[in-house]
């Protein structure tokens, strides 16, 4: 089981363009529609929306991507 995170916490992921940080704004622990895609969760393996420091594009990563800052 990879860490839990909670909405308001800052973490860093790694992206094509290199490392991006920023604050998660909304865990999901169900399955639900993403930018036309399904994207799988659970509680046991929820995924996090988090919202870039930098330029306020929002992300969505499961736990095992992210790591808090």
């Amino acid at each position: 089981m990879t860490e839990q995170f909670a909405v308001g916490d800052h973490v860093r992921w790694n992206s094509e363009a290199g490392h991006v940080e920023g604050v998660i704004v909304k865990k999901h622990t169900r399955d639900v529609q993403y930018k036309g895609h399904t994207r799988r969760c659970s509680e046991q393996d929820p995924q996090y929306e988090i919202k870039s420091d930098k330029t306020d594009h929002v992300a969505m990563h499961k736990g095992g991507a992210l790591t808090k800052l």
